[in-house]
């Protein structure tokens, strides 16, 4: 029988470090010029530090509370996040965006931090606003020459991959019997969150 190495024993350990590896770049939106399609709307959620640390967040607040919410967060996120993304390419105007952004990141980080368990009942609303704000930005800020269909496609898939990088994070954290790392992540968030709205 073949030995295992580390990284199968604990397959949340290649999820971190893709985490790790990803730049620490300037926060807000990347406005991509003449990049175009999927490309720029993959690279959106991940350049833009805002974004990067909601869609981690939203991963390891799902680990955190388990059960039905592991996968119902994240997919909520993604689907609603489509819908913003959607009403951003149209052109349609969704109010209080940037401040919905910071929002996120800072109430997400809470949640973590505090290692608050809502019902699902609250939690899918309260996940679903977010994602509209985070959707509706990265729909409004499509190249003028992409289409959107691949830039909405990159963009979800980038988002879903952030998910499940926060919840290979945090999955992994708990198998370790450092579930306070995960509400550490949570704190560090919120500040972080908090140089971003006073930068």
């Amino acid at each position: 029988m073949k030995k295992r190495t580390p990284a199968m024993k604990n397959p949340t350990l290649p999820l971190a470090a893709l985490l790790l590896a990803l730049p620490t770049l300037a926060h807000a939106h990347t406005g991509a010029g003449s990049t175009h399609g999927l490309t720029s709307g993959f690279a959106h959620p991940i350049l833009g530090l805002d974004h990067l640390l909601a869609m981690v967040a939203i991963g390891l607040w799902a680990a955190q509370t388990g059960g039905r919410a592991l996968w119902a967060i994240p997919a909520t996120f993604v689907g609603v996040m489509a819908l913003g993304g959607a009403l951003g390419i149209a052109g349609v105007a969704v109010p209080f965006i940037e401040p919905g952004i910071l929002v996120s990141v800072l109430l997400l980080g809470l949640l973590i931090a505090l290692a608050v368990r809502l019902p699902l009942a609250a939690a899918l609303p309260l996940v679903g606003l977010f994602a509209l704000f985070h959707g509706a930005a990265h729909g409004d800020e499509m190249p003028p020459d992409a289409s959107g269909l691949t830039y909405a496609a990159g963009f979800l898939l980038a988002t879903a991959a952030l998910h499940a990088a926060g919840i290979g994070l945090g999955l992994g954290f708990n198998r370790l019997a450092d579930a306070p790392l995960v509400r550490f992540a949570g704190a560090a968030i919120v500040v972080t969150g908090l140089t971003l709205a006073l930068s």
